[in-house]
């Protein structure tokens, strides 16, 4: 009896045309989509963690992230209310989206009444109902909280200095009942000042059809972003080693046992590897990956291009 040939899933397909044209066709200044620079070595939550956490913090190196959920005015209560942390593929996306819009106009105020609506799409989300307010529910998470990033010196490991920024300076938070209607959006957003100065200085360019085939994945979107930064840093004629401990504390909250926390990685390290096929890793005895110098996924010349 002959095998009968199994399809791919939808995601499989996704990736695999993705991937195709990533490697066909390279890239230009129209599939570049920025990330800020901390949030490609430290993470916010995967999924939820509950409403009663207010503050959550990762550690990747000399570098801290402390993300504190913050409270919003509702005027039909007439009180402030806690409204959570963000988590989740959505919320990097929309960052990544509202990051481009910025760096792109050269502006902190950002047109978001058509732009996030052809973004929704473009990345491959459905623009039903449900999908809109996960949206809107991320959005209204990352205007209220705050973003602290610490750094320890490298020279002098008791020293370090820290930044506190809000992202959005304001924003409509409470939206219309009726998510029948056409998609609902405050027609721009203010970023505030000191978060679109360190995004101009901080900013790394990424692959947007690269997000969009693992826009399912929080792992995914972090590995790949964090892949995007630090590759093309790595000294050509030395070759960096990652030990298996740093990288599930870089990228395994929720894993308890190392056993589970290798196996669901290296899973979805082959998806990233798809999207950035110029990536140069190799695994090492079990002990942890080799990263090689590689090309960015966005040339620099590129990003040269839109900073002018």
């Amino acid at each position: 009896m002959s095998e009968k040939k199994q399809e791919l899933s939808k995601i499989q397909n996704r990736l695999l045309k993705s991937h195709v044209q990533i490697k066909l066709d390279g890239s230009d200044i129209d599939d570049a989509i920025f990330q800020h620079s901390i949030l490609c070595q430290t993470f916010l939550p995967y999924r939820n963690p509950g409403k009663d956490q207010a503050v959550w913090q990762q550690k990747q190196g000399n570098a801290m992230l402390a993300v504190q959920a913050g409270n919003a005015y509702n005027p039909k209560t007439d009180k402030f209310e806690f409204i959570g942390l963000p988590y989740g593929t959505k919320s990097r996306l929309i960052l990544a989206h509202v990051n481009s819009e910025a760096i792109k106009s050269q502006s902190p105020i950002v047109d978001v009444e058509e732009s996030m609506t052809a973004f929704i799409r473009k990345i491959g989300l459905n623009t039903d109902g449900r999908t809109i307010r996960s949206v809107k529910e991320q959005l209204r998470r990352l205007t209220t909280s705050t973003i602290s990033m610490g750094f320890t010196s490298s020279e002098d490991k008791d020293k370090g200095f820290q930044v506190d920024l809000k992202i959005i300076k304001a924003f409509d938070l409470w939206f219309p009942k009726d998510e029948s209607q056409r998609v609902l959006w405050n027609s721009t957003i203010q970023l505030t000042n000191d978060y679109f100065e360190s995004l101009l200085n901080h900013a790394i360019p990424l692959d947007e059809r690269a997000l969009a085939a693992l826009s399912h994945n929080a792992m995914a979107l972090d590995i790949y972003a964090w892949l995007g930064q630090r590759l093309h840093r790595v000294n050509r004629e030395q070759p960096q080693f990652v030990a298996w401990a740093n990288l599930k504390e870089q990228f395994g909250f929720g894993y308890s046992e190392m056993r589970k926390f290798k196996q669901v990685f290296r899973k979805t390290l082959k998806d990233v590897l798809l999207q950035y096929p110029d990536a140069r890793i190799e695994e090492k005895d079990n002990k942890g990956l080799i990263l090689y110098n590689s090309p960015p996924p966005i040339p620099a010349k590129i990003v040269h291009v839109l900073s002018q």
